[in-house]
């Protein structure tokens, strides 16, 4: 029967996994040919690492719809379970020059190939009216296998188009197709509800029938760039004039297609929880019997979970460099681009047939001025206006299953870009032997920027939307410092620190303000200005390295971290999600050894602080409730290079 063809493994099953490992390898050269030059290039690398969440948790918690003095919030998903991932990188590139006396032709050829597989046990509650209530629990074991690929050709070609030095016209040409593939190849994932009694069995009403799924992305992408230079004179001074333009096609076909299952009978034969039961051969239906596991709808392809979409830009781009004195340089440039994009695919209401979903021709300026107070000092001021276009998955009506949380992504055909007008000031001291310090201040006016949010329709699902306008401010300091003014023997060591202190803020639209005011707590104001997502509100990177070529030594202790920040906008009864911080300690060594120091070998710490990486629900006077938890642990790796 066709039900017995199905893989009949189902269950996660929990063993150990050699140490992650990973090697690389890279050959090149070059040689002459008459008076011109060809050289080579050839790397290939394999990586193969397995990660283990022991305790990897999700959940989804809403406000009290009934009762508006209730500050509690309530659950409406609760998943605690263990899941491993198995990820194996697979990376080959070949590259090929050609120099001429005038030209210089590159073809490179990159592949890169992933194979990602999974497996999970996870205990279950999944609220049945989306509020709170009619829980049941469930045990869910999930096995999946995701392949992705990414094939990118690139020819170019470089060409000086006079002998004159002082009066230099240049050619550059790019021509770079890419093309992608994603397959989500059999994931299985079998839900089954425990009753009071201690057994389990099928309960499409309390999560999902067991399923297999399979999922196709594939994409093409390609691009063509042609740019002139040409050196001239501009106030008695060398000045450079540079104008161009390109083009993009991309085209991305994604489809789903998944099989479920069901129990005609009592199926005592997974009252024990096995799920390898469910689709054992003596298990499957027969028409003698009328008892077994059958499949229920067999090739079920629904249009809501495929599209195809399609994308062109056309740009063309003009910008001149120029000193309007010895201390004072000027960068003026402007670029347009014509931007349209097509979507095919349909949802409960409509069908869209390579309908055009956006139609954008705009420009883009940019000015940066430097001042040179004297050879140490420069004052930067800068001005561009750049934009985020939404990608394929999130201009669409597609539906996208997460097997394990049972959550929804549901994209929004309303999409507009996003726009956004960036101003910079900086400050900058150099010192010696690369010493450094930095000021600036900045600021930014988004409009209409996109935003992952809670689907209003369907609470507990995510989707994106344009759901106001921001602004950001911020200042950030740059230092690089070496301690040899402290001691001579201290020169080698050095401080790397970049710390910024951000301020966003969003006005929300009126549906968001509205839904927010709906659900308000007794006694909670309702503000018109929030958060922006996804921007933390500071950014620390701090590192101390020791770097002694003569020795071939190389050392460092280097941390990073970044402030609580939006993560999911919530929307009428569900809270907002923020990303806690966390507190990346990493230490590495490196001693090359041996003749010509051919030889080295390297140690990394990642991790030291064996930090967790967390997200929460927060609401108006209510204890912070978990959204998602990952304990990625420390991880101590070892490697050798040697170089011939």
């Amino acid at each position: 029967s066709l039900t017995n063809r199905f893989q009949k493994e189902l269950r996660a099953k929990q063993e150990n996994s050699g140490m992650n490992f990973d090697f690389g390898f890279t050959l090149g050269n070059q040689y002459d040919l008459g008076e011109d030059k060809i050289g080579y290039q050839a790397s290939f690398s394999y990586k193969n690492t397995t990660t283990f969440f022991e305790n990897r948790q999700d959940g989804g918690w809403v406000k009290d719809f009934a009762d508006t003095s209730n500050n509690d919030l309530k659950f409406v998903l609760d998943s605690d379970g263990s899941e491993g991932i198995n990820n194996v990188i697979l990376n080959g590139l070949l590259g090929l020059t050609y120099k001429t006396d005038k030209s210089k032709f590159k073809v490179n050829f990159l592949h890169i190939q992933n194979g990602e597989s999974s497996a999970g046990f996870f205990e279950q509650q999944i609220s049945q009216d989306g509020v709170g209530g009619g829980l049941e629990p469930l045990v869910k074991n999930s096995l999946t296998y995701t392949e992705r690929s990414v094939t990118n050709l690139l020819i170019s070609g470089d060409h000086r188009l006079n002998s004159y030095e002082e009066d230099a016209f240049n050619m550059e040409w790019k021509l770079s197709p890419t093309f992608s593939k994603v397959m989500d190849k059999d994931h299985r994932i079998t839900p089954l509800q425990e009753s009071g009694e201690g057994q389990f069995f099928v309960s499409p009403s309390a999560s999902t029938f067991p399923i297999q799924l399979w999922r196709n992305l594939i994409e093409e992408n390609w691009s063509g760039k042609l740019d002139f230079d040409k050196t001239f004179q501009l106030f008695d001074r060398p000045a450079k004039l540079k104008f161009g333009g390109s083009y993009t096609y991309k085209f991305r076909d994604f489809s789903t297609d998944d099989y479920t299952f069901n129990v005609r009978g009592d199926g005592a034969y997974i009252f024990d929880g096995d799920v390898d039961n469910l689709l054992a051969e003596e298990n499957i239906w027969n028409p003698t019997t009328d008892v077994g596991t059958f499949l229920i709808f067999g090739d079920q392809f629904n249009p809501n979970d495929a599209y195809e979409g399609e994308q062109g830009i056309y740009g063309t781009y003009i910008s001149t460099e120029f000193n309007l004195s010895e201390s004072f340089k000027t960068v003026i440039g402007l670029r347009t681009e014509l931007f349209r994009s097509y979507y095919t695919g349909q949802d409960n209401e409509t069908v869209f047939n390579r309908d055009l979903i956006l139609d954008e021709y705009d420009f883009f300026p940019s000015a940066n001025l430097i001042y040179a107070v004297n050879d140490d000092i420069n004052v930067r001021t800068s001005y561009s206006r750049t934009t985020a276009r939404p990608s394929f998955k999130e201009a669409s009506v597609a539906q996208i299953f997460d097997p394990i949380t049972s959550r929804l992504f549901i994209g929004n055909l309303n999409l507009v870009p996003t726009y956004v007008n960036n101003f910079d000031l900086r400050l900058e001291r150099f010192g010696d032997n690369g010493q450094m310090f930095a000021v600036s201040g900045f600021y930014k006016d988004f409009t209409d920027p996109i935003e992952q949010a809670f689907f209003l329709q369907a609470p507990t699902q995510l989707t994106v939307a344009n759901l106001g306008n921001a602004n950001v401010y911020g200042v950030e300091f740059e230092w690089r410092q070496r301690f040899g003014f402290l001691s001579e023997g201290l020169d080698k060591l050095k401080l790397n620190a970049n710390v910024s202190l951000i301020k966003s803020a969003l006005t929300m639209s009126d549906a968001e303000f509205d839904s927010r005011q709906l659900a308000a707590r007794d006694g909670q104001t309702i503000e018109r200005e929030r958060d922006l997502q996804g921007q933390a509100p500071y950014l620390i990177n701090v590192g101390l390295d020791y770097a002694d070529d003569d020795k071939g030594l190389r050392t460092g202790l280097f941390f990073n971290v970044q402030g609580e920040t939006l993560e999911v906008v919530g929307i009428g009864l569900v809270p907002d999600v923020y990303t806690k911080p966390f507190n990346s300690l990493n230490f590495t060594f490196n001693k090359a050894f041996g003749p010509e120091k051919r030889s080295s070998v390297d140690l990394k710490v990642a991790n030291i602080l064996n930090s967790v990486r967390r997200s929460d629900y927060t609401s108006f006077r209510a204890q912070d409730q978990l959204f998602s938890l990952r304990e990625p642990g420390t991880e101590i790796s070892l490697g050798y290079t040697f170089t011939f």
